[in-house]
């Protein structure tokens, strides 16, 4: 042993500390913060696949179930979002007592102080509900239920701390907001320059120990109406006042806005949408010391609370509101290009209508089910940093996709603003969803890969830890022995790796039979491929890796389109494998290993040692990449499905808020899709007659109407029914239009003549 140190562990472990720099505090933190869950697996080159399965289905309770089918209908009901968002630009005040009375701004309290208690599934099931009716109201709701006061207080608070607030939060007697982002810190939270300094000073007259603040923050939704503020800041101890550590580094205090100093100021108007967002700011505010989230103990353990905070509420909130626009655009597009028509035939029965439905259907299966996947995750106690931020990002990537197609599809219909658009707030909201708790660029470039390669590594982050230990031999010995396990297990990757890729996967196990088995094996294989990249880009590029965000990231994209694939695979057996969501899996996964071969294809295009990049493609590649798109008939499949009412379109939009019949929007549209479809064979009558000569193949409708009732071709009340079936479908196809003042500016703001 002590020569294999000598003259392997010792120069490596030299090695390994030079091309790995320590990690600093805050890495170090959000390294740890979180749990390894599914995404461990899909790194180490092995999925266990029975494990997968074993997790169940996510389910909602009675309760939880009721709240939906009550409190949230109810809200639907009460919004009006063309109002809210082009004229109120705020919820109406019935909506915010609503709201608090109901307790939605309590959904994870407990029920000791008030709250429902929910699951993170019900959670995210409640959000995408109302997201689906109004992304104002979802934002609204979503935020006292994310990373805030709340979650915080629960998990870190103290006693004291959490029977003043928690019950006010409980019954929105209190609005919570959270202040971390400001002007030169957005996804660095690390670097905001706001501060505290320990001080003693007069409060509630005696003098005390405390903090002395000041801030600038921006971005901070629910500010405008917050009565209670969260704030982020380094906090500074000059005097050793707490102990010897005079830098002490993030810390979250709560703070009520009424406080002498707080100021509240002007609203920002982010994407034209009506949920409140704003500023903050403070100069020289005193506070008690006891105002830290968590109290004195807590003092400098900000960062990791967030890290760990966000780490779950990142799965939650954003990936409901990226999958709400599925619902939406799956139910709205597949109604619409049944009812439209062009050239006298449904705009759906065009095959580049058919390719942007495919994709619409397949993206929203694959949306419902990592959002049920991830959330299943945290409601078994998880915190999977990578998990969720794997979900965050590719979801709303996902939602932009799809709103964009639904967008294309319906044309004009989607860009005219009024009652009647059912798209428009949903394609303002995404960018939003994109931007907040972490920059997608960053969350796609850093995160997902730059802390899944340490976290879930089997090894590294332990032989990072040995690297850092101050204690050389004791550090020296933890490295020998992981040095070669990790020896073996990268050994094991590399013939793994070439017989998969010799073998095409296929002899690989699978826990089910029939068509989806082979993505079981296809994905296992491709697990292989990302464990044997990661190890040969981390032992050839150490420190380096982290800056080469385009390298790092497609290894990021890899083990995200694994998971994603994993999560659609889950879903279809959790719903019992009905035959009716093949086409939906075959476009989503297929999609999915077309990704992961094209990632991988760059990642090795790009690796600057060309030698092990052409070792590398031979070995996870020898018979050339064989992964295509989704073929045209899986995508033609998903189409027929969204332009049929009932079966998958029905489960799988089921969060959609439709509305009544006669409602602008979904309700017209919906009412004309149904029937459009009842009438289909009458409308068949007339082309077999126009087809045979007995009907002119030209003409407006009631000329041609007229002309099948003097030949004989349809009833009185065949007629009737295509009138009216006709009359539905122009107005669900039509746009707004408004008097020409009623869009005009006011006079005075007019800019003058000259």
């Amino acid at each position: 042993m002590s020569l294999r140190k000598k003259w392997i562990s010792g120069p490596a472990f030299n090695v390994f500390k030079k091309i790995l720099p320590p990690l600093s505090a805050t890495e170090r933190e959000a390294m740890e913060a979180g749990s390894v869950w599914w995404d461990g697996e899909l790194f180490r080159g092995k999925p266990d696949w029975s494990k997968l399965m074993a997790y169940g289905p996510s389910t909602l309770t009675g309760e939880e179930q009721a709240f939906l089918d009550n409190q949230v209908c109810t809200l639907l009901a009460m919004l009006d979002d063309h109002h809210i968002v082009n004229e109120w630009r705020e919820l109406p005040e019935a909506v915010w007592d609503y709201l608090k009375r109901e307790g939605f701004f309590a959904l994870i309290i407990p029920k000791s102080y008030g709250g429902h208690d929910f699951s993170a599934y019900a959670n995210s099931t409640i959000v995408a509900r109302i997201a689906t009716r109004s992304i104002s109201a979802a934002v609204t709701v979503m935020v006292p239920n994310s990373l805030g006061p709340g979650e915080l207080l629960m998990h870190y608070g103290t006693r004291q701390q959490q029977d003043r607030w928690l019950p006010g939060l409980a019954r929105g007697t209190e609005v919570p907001c959270f202040a971390l982002t400001g002007p030169e810190a957005g996804s660095d939270a690390g670097g905001i320059p706001d501060t505290g300094v320990i001080c003693r000073a007069e409060y509630e007259g005696k003098e005390v120990l405390g903090i002395r603040l000041n801030w600038d923050k921006r971005y901070i939704t629910l500010a405008p109406r917050a009565t209670v503020l969260g704030l982020a800041f380094k906090l500074y101890d000059p005097d050793a006042l707490l102990g010897d550590k005079t830098e002490l580094g993030i810390t979250c205090a709560l703070i009520p806005t009424s406080h002498p100093g707080v100021e509240i100021g002007d609203r920002h108007f982010p994407m034209g949408l009506a949920f409140l967002n704003g500023t903050t700011r403070g100069q020289d505010v005193f506070i008690p010391l006891e105002w830290i989230i968590g109290g004195p103990d807590y003092a400098g353990r900000g960062w990791r609370m967030l890290v760990e905070c966000l780490s779950a509420g990142r799965g939650i909130s954003l990936p409901a509101l990226g999958t709400a626009c599925g619902h939406l655009a799956a139910r709205s597009t597949g109604a619409y290009a049944y009812v439209r028509k062009q050239f006298g035939l449904s705009i759906g029965k065009f095959e580049g209508v058919q390719e942007a439905l495919g994709r619409i259907g397949g993206l929203t299966y694959q949306l419902e089910a990592t959002r049920r996947l991830t959330t299943r995750a945290l409601d078994l106690n998880e915190s999977p940093a990578i998990v969720t931020a794997i979900s965050k990002y590719h979801m709303t990537e996902m939602a932009r996709i799809v709103i964009d197609d639904a967008l294309d599809v319906h044309a004009g219909k989607g860009i005219q603003m009024g009652p009647s658009n059912y798209l428009a707030h949903s394609y303002l909201g995404i960018p939003v969803a994109i931007t907040v708790e972490g920059a997608n660029i960053l969350t796609r470039n850093l995160m997902i890969f730059g802390q899944g390669a340490s976290r879930c590594h089997p090894y590294v982050l332990q032989e990072l830890e040995a690297a850092a230990n101050p204690d050389e031999q004791a550090g020296l010995d933890a490295f020998d022995t992981l040095l070669f396990k990790h020896i073996r297990f990268a050994l094991g990757n590399v013939c793994g790796a070439f017989w998969q890729g010799v073998t095409a996967g296929r002899l690989n196990p699978s826990p089910v039979a029939g068509e989806t088995a082979g993505y079981y094996r296809q994905l296992t294989r491709m697990s292989k491929a990302l464990a044997l990249c990661a190890d040969v880009a981390m032992l050839m590029m150490g420190g380096d890796l982290k800056r080469k965000e385009m390298l790092s990231a497609r290894l990021g994209d890899v083990l995200s389109h694994l998971y994603l694939a994993s999560a659609t695979l889950k879903f279809y057996e959790d719903n019992g494998r009905p035959a009716d969501e093949l086409p939906f899996v075959h476009y989503a996964v297929g999609r999915n290993l077309y990704l992961i071969a094209d990632a991988l294809e760059g990642f090795l295009q790009n690796f600057p040692n060309r030698v092990m990049a052409f070792t590398l493609k031979t070995l996870i590649f020898p018979l050339g990449k064989r992964y295509k798109k989704p073929l045209d008939r899986h995508a033609q499949a998903v189409s027929k499905q969204l332009m049929s009412t009932g079966g998958v379109r029905e489960r799988l939009t089921r969060l959609c808020y439709v509305g009544e019949q006669s409602e602008p929007g979904l309700g017209q549209l919906e009412r004309a899709f149904g029937a459009m479809l009842a009438v289909r064979g009458l409308e068949k009558k007339l082309a077999d007659a126009q087809h045979d000569g007995t009907l002119p193949r030209k003409g407006t409708l009631a000329a041609l109407l007229e002309q099948a009732r003097a030949e004989g071709v349809l009833t009185e009340t065949d007629i009737q029914r295509l009138l009216q079936a006709d009359e539905w479908r122009r107005a669900a196809i039509a746009v707004d239009s408004f008097p020409a003042e009623a869009l005009a500016r006011q006079s005075h703001n007019k800019p003058d003549a000259a």
